[in-house]
């Protein structure tokens, strides 16, 4: 054999022995990352309860912290003071739970196995009459339970008629070592229960146009009101809603010339129970130069001009022409957070949308995404966005903005960014249209 032949031959088996090993390599890496994925699937915990104020002050917000995304969720509401929760997720463990010791806002906190997942029973105290929600929250794997402020009498009679779900199986150790009245059975056939809202489910847009009444808001050329151009974009969004998404309520905070204060505009949206809020504005400054649209979401600003515009919006004019400036501290941004976290995650990515609806569909100069601490965002429990969508101190801004079909071309990028943050939220797996 020659020398040639036999390097050859070395090489083969060499190069046969590398292949075995990649090969092999291969198969454990599949091994270890099936081994993984499936204990993970199978590995959920929640962790702790914990509670905070929610920043409008009318009511709380108590968050599960969970290691994964739950599967499904529901929230039932038997009594003013009792609620439960059914969080589907398999081999869920909540053996090393931490619950708010002495808490003054819960009772009683048991947790009980049930198929392919676990119930909770919540007592709140009795000092509190709450209606109860519970929903994802957009930053983390974690569910939120909202509590809000409701009239006692008419949570007693919208409780009345409801027998509490007796879980089939017992209860894990409550939180204070007590199971009193925590009853054994099975999940029931309650139709009231079935028809609980599902967070996941958009149906519900709350449309803000600012200003109103004797507050004009911007006065632009040719003496221009702002509360007048921004009440016809809204009803113009309002409309192709209306047409397009049926099936979506679309609420108003007025739909006439009336003054609304900045707090009642989040209380009538948190009132509705809305998916989103839009409050529709237009801008102005001393300069006629200035021109196109931008976008906020809740937040501390970052620039003078973003400081300026919140100034001028958290401005109310009173029926005697005094000038109120309203105010949000950074701790009172900090509260907000706390309690609504994943709202503002979700709001910057909605004015994303409207942004790009602008440049895109309206063919609008995009002045950007920003944030700034707009009253009005801070008193809606829900993701939410203030609309600049122009300089009304533009003489040609001021002419496209209060023609109809300027209007109408504002609107339909506004329904757009509405229509696609929709499917989004219902359909997170699919591609968002983005025409």
């Amino acid at each position: 054999m020659t020398h040639q032949a036999t390097v050859s031959k070395n090489y083969s088996h060499i190069y046969g022995q590398f292949l075995l090993v990649v090969v092999l390599s291969c198969l454990v890496l599949t091994s270890c990352n099936s081994l993984s994925k499936a204990q993970k699937s199978s590995d959920n915990s929640l962790t702790h309860l914990s509670t905070a104020v929610r920043g409008d002050d009318k009511g709380h917000v108590v968050r599960f912290n969970l290691r994964q995304e739950a599967d499904s969720f529901r929230v039932y509401q038997p009594a003013p003071h009792h609620i439960q929760l059914a969080i589907f997720s398999d081999a869920i463990n909540t053996e090393n739970i931490s619950v708010p010791d002495g808490s003054a806002l819960l009772n009683d906190v048991a947790f009980h196995k049930i198929p392919h997942g676990i119930g909770v029973d919540i007592e709140l105290q009795p000092d509190y009459t709450y209606d109860s929600d519970l929903y994802r929250d957009g930053q983390s794997d974690d569910l939120l339970l909202g509590l809000t402020d409701t009239d006692q009498e008419k949570l007693a009679q919208n409780t009345q008629e409801r027998d509490p779900i007796q879980w089939s199986q017992s209860p894990f150790p409550p939180s204070n070592g007590s199971s009193a009245g925590m009853q054994r059975a099975s999940l029931p056939e309650d139709t009231a229960y079935q028809k609980v809202k599902d967070k996941m489910k958009f149906d519900v847009v709350v449309l803000d146009p600012g200003h109103g009444g004797h507050d004009t808001g911007a006065i632009g050329h040719n003496n221009l009101l702002e509360k007048k151009i921004v009440l016809q974009i809204a009803k113009k969004v309002g409309g192709y809603i209306n047409e397009y998404l049926p099936e979506v309520e679309v609420v108003y905070t007025r739909d006439d010339d009336r003054f609304i204060e900045l707090e009642e505009r989040g209380r009538i949206a948190n009132r509705k129970e809305g998916d989103l809020f839009v409050s529709i504005h237009c801008n102005a400054t001393r300069s006629r130069q200035p021109y196109g649209s931008e976008v906020y979401f809740l937040g501390l600003e970052r620039s003078q001009t973003a400081l300026e515009v919140m100034k001028r919006e958290n401005r109310v004019v009173r029926a005697n022409s005094n000038v109120e400036q309203k105010k949000l501290s950074q701790k009172d941004l900090l509260i907000y957070e706390l309690a609504n976290s994943g709202y503002i995650t979700t709001s910057e990515r909605i004015a994303g949308m409207l942004e790009h609806q602008f440049s895109e569909r309206a063919q609008r100069r995009s002045r950007g995404v920003k944030q700034a601490r707009f009253v009005v965002l801070y008193h809606a429990s829900m993701p939410a966005v203030l609309v600049e969508t122009g300089f009304i101190s533009n003489p040609n801004e001021a002419q496209y903005l209060s023609s109809d079909y300027g209007q109408s071309i504002i609107a339909s990028a506004i329904f757009r960014a509405i229509r696609n943050y929709k499917e989004q939220q219902e359909n997170p797996q699919q591609q968002p249209q983005t025409k």
